[in-house]
């Protein structure tokens, strides 16, 4: 794959109806970030090959090490594709920006995929075909419907039918359809908790108006108790009362809320052997073969519909007459990718059937090159047999580019909710309002960006203070990097491995091998992390105006209101020194950001705590910084340095990780103690490694974590 210069990426910003900002959501373990490689090889930021096994976003060594996420990312891609903008029209090349969120999955990490769902306009959400939905897929799911996301589902891992669970094709759509179901029934809770709590509140107010029309009705029989009777009475009250609830309870439809194949907001996918699906690629697969049309053939491929084989007629389960005839998606696509599993990696050894495979590529008119087929990697064989037939990046960013809005679309539905549940709602300024519901890009329109939360980036890896000469590393330099990476890497190691096996041995080897020119090592890494300070880079979403480095913006806290926007603390007027592309690992320089785009800003340290609104004005601003955190930390741990001289350090390295870390908390207690409080065991253990070896950089001593206990049993009565 070409690599896509950044400028190009740069380009497309301006055209807001070419961009997606999406976000990656699921449980942990459920294929997000091989997803994500796959769709990042599109850019030729890295080779198809390793899709799946870099893991690309993952920039941690400890993510590495563990194989899970645990900081959300952000990257830029580019995609070009052919569209009709009416269906009379002639296909045109069109090219998109899809700003991409990959997040963690792990329940310590769940405020990161709050602080991505807020950036975004739509959502893909992965569910594992084996292990179903499970209790952070239901999280994910309430997190997509409070914030107005449009979702696309994705079952991945349909490869584990096949080679684990040894199903057939007919037994797998039958899974597949009881899954569905599944995540239906979580949409549905939803809808139905939604519309209750609407019931609950239109019964009180019809309540509160008949209350009022009857106190109108008895003042009005008292002026005129001379010839009113006590039947008269009450009809005139109850007349009055019934004219005014004249308003009956508005019902909605919930039929666009749901996944279903048919409509193509669902896609069945493998991200590890590389390939996708929708309903619609195999209705414009099957179209001509068939005579079929594919508006029909995409309504009847999923579901109880059945393919005659003599007369080449759709048929309902009525009209079967007995026959043990399969359904369309069984026949027609289920029955091919299982013949392709069998082909290449099926038989009594597992080696395939070449045979079969040349029938498969003739029949697919697909090709697959000669040294592949002479392969004795099946593995190789399978993969680029899919990759040329149904490609995992093309389903997915067709779906997303087809399916979910572009900001302009997103903002005009999702923004005046949110405007109206944030603080002081009825105070925001008109222009404000219209600018961000209307998306106005002006650099005369007010500039309202949300910041999500606050990244810790090392200095040397800003791009302004990186080499400027080229892109190309030349040998010796890429030969350093990979040392310094491989370095990274055992260190995290031999941390673990000191914690799991901590034995006597290792510790007299430990005292046995101490030297005067270890105290020189340790003191180099010291001198060198003093020269190499951390700088927080803002993680920001713009929706309205333009921004560009040098303007003042204003930062609201989150307890800011514009009924008293002067209020203590008053809010500060700061400077854009830096603005950035964000690309994963890396960072891209930018001069200014047109609404609509996720971007990174410089400026902002020292004025945001974790989350923040930015606004150009501060009279009639709004505060959008009110976003629910998926959990709040429970977990208590008191710190304190191994050395008293370094209580300073470890201080200032507590503040920096509570400013980049969205749900870690720094507190004093009023014994003295310095505590810090997180979400869970594995985020506890992620904090302390980053204050020992990025923010404090000495050693801390953590004590026995603390977790209270919230809850209680209450009589009936007190409820």
């Amino acid at each position: 794959m070409p690599v896509v210069n950044p400028e190009k990426l740069v380009g497309l910003q301006r055209n807001a109806n070419e961009i997606r900002n999406i976000c990656i959501l699921a449980h942990v373990d459920h294929g997000k970030t091989s997803l994500t490689d796959a769709l990042i090889a599109t850019n030729g930021i890295i080779s198809p090959k390793l899709a799946g096994k870099i893991r690309y976003l993952d920039s941690r060594p400890d993510e590495q090490l563990r194989g899970i996420t645990m900081e959300s990312s952000a990257i830029s891609l580019y995609f070009s594709m052919l569209r009709r903008s009416t269906p009379e029209a002639e296909a045109e090349q069109k090219d998109y920006l899809v700003n991409l969120i990959d997040s963690p999955g792990h329940i310590d990490f769940s405020s990161e995929v709050s602080t991505a769902s807020r950036l975004c306009d739509g959502a893909l959400v992965l569910v594992d075909a084996v292990e179903g939905v499970c209790s952070q897929t239901v999280t994910v799911l309430r997190q997509t419907w409070t914030e107005h996301l449009q979702p696309l589902l994705v079952i991945n891992k349909v490869d584990r039918l096949i080679s684990e669970w040894k199903m057939s094709p007919g037994e797998a759509y039958t899974h597949l359809s009881k899954l569905l179901e599944q995540v239906n029934a979580v949409i549905g809770s939803f809808f139905q908790g939604e519309r209750m709590e609407e019931d609950l509140q239109w019964r009180e107010r019809v309540e509160e108006r008949v209350a009022a029309a009857a106190a109108k009705g008895l003042e009005k029989i008292k002026r005129n108790v001379a010839d009113a009777a006590n039947g008269t009475a009450s009809e005139d009250v109850e007349s009055i009362a019934t004219s005014s609830t004249n308003g009956d309870f508005e019902e909605k439809d919930d039929e666009d809320l749901y996944f279903a194949p048919e409509k193509n907001n669902v896609i069945f996918s493998s991200a590890v052997d590389g390939w996708a699906f929708t309903v619609r690629q195999f209705a414009s697969f099957y179209e001509k073969k068939l005579g079929i049309k594919r508006s029909i053939l995409e309504k009847v491929l999923w579901g109880d519909f059945y393919l005659d084989p003599k007369t080449k007629r759709v048929l309902g389960p009525k009209h079967l007459k007995g026959r043990a005839l399969k359904p369309m998606f069984v026949q027609l696509v289920l029955d091919n990718i299982w013949a392709v599993y069998e082909a290449t990696t099926g038989g009594s050894k597992g080696k395939g059937d070449p045979i079969m495979v040349e029938k498969i590529t003739k029949s697919l008119s697909v090709t697959v090159p000669p040294h592949i087929l002479r392969s004795r990697d099946t593995r190789a064989i399978l993969t680029t047999l899919f990759a040329a037939w149904l490609p995992l990046s093309k389903a997915v960013l067709v779906s997303v580019i087809e399916h979910l809005p572009a900001p302009p679309i997103a903002q005009a539905s999702r923004l005046p909710a949110l405007i109206d549940a944030s603080p002081g709602a009825e105070y925001v300024a008109p222009a404000v309002r219209n600018a961000m519901v209307y998306f106005k890009t002006s650099t005369s329109d007010p500039v309202v960006a949300y910041v999500s939360k606050m990244v810790s980036i090392p200095a040397s890896e800003l791009p302004e203070n990186k080499r400027k000469g080229g892109s190309i590393l030349s040998a010796e330099e890429a030969r350093e990097m990979a040392k310094k990476k491989r370095a990274e890497i055992a260190k995290a190691q031999v941390a673990i491995d000191d914690r799991i096996s901590d034995d006597l041995n290792s510790i007299t080897e430990a005292v046995g091998s101490t030297s005067i020119n270890d105290v020189d090592k340790d003191d180099k890494p010291e001198e060198a992390q003093q020269e190499d300070p951390e700088h927080l880079i803002g993680f920001a979403r713009l929706f309205s105006g333009t921004l560009s480095v040098g303007d003042f913006v204003y930062v609201l806290p989150p307890k800011f209101s514009p009924a008293n926007p002067r209020l203590s603390p008053e809010p500060q007027r700061v400077t854009v020194t830096a603005l950035y592309l964000l690309m994963g690992r890396g960072l891209e320089v930018l001069t200014s950001v047109p609404a609509g785009v996720i971007f990174g800003i410089a400026g902002l340290e020292g004025h945001i705590l974790k989350s923040g609104t930015l606004c150009s004005q501060l009279e009639g601003g709004v505060n959008l910084a009110g976003v629910s955190m998926g959990g709040q930390p429970i977990v208590r741990v008191a710190l304190e340095p191994l050395h008293p001289s370094d209580l300073g350090k470890m201080i200032a390295g507590m503040r920096l990780l509570e400013q980049s870390d969205p749900c870690a908390r720094y507190e004093v207690m009023e014994s003295g103690e310095h505590v810090i409080l997180t979400a869970g065991e594995l985020h506890l253990e992620r904090c302390l490694k980053d204050l020992r070896e990025r923010f404090a950089r000495c050693e801390i001593q953590a004590g026995e974590p603390i977790v209270p206990y919230r809850e209680t049993i209450v009589s009936a009565a007190e409820m």
